[in-house]
């Protein structure tokens, strides 16, 4: 029988915990400076497509 690998496992957790925080973060800034944060989203956007 195959052994887990237990630290794929982690590792997705953590990378998903991680961006949960993310999206927190932006929200709490989209929430405190609206202007900031649509302009940030158009930038994330434009580099994403390269």
């Amino acid at each position: 029988m195959a052994k887990k690998n237990y630290n794929y496992e982690k590792r997705a957790r953590e990378i998903e915990k991680q961006k949960k925080k993310e999206e927190k973060l932006k929200k709490k800034q989209a929430k405190n400076n609206p202007e900031n944060v649509e302009n940030n989203e158009e930038i994330e956007s434009t580099e994403e497509k390269k």
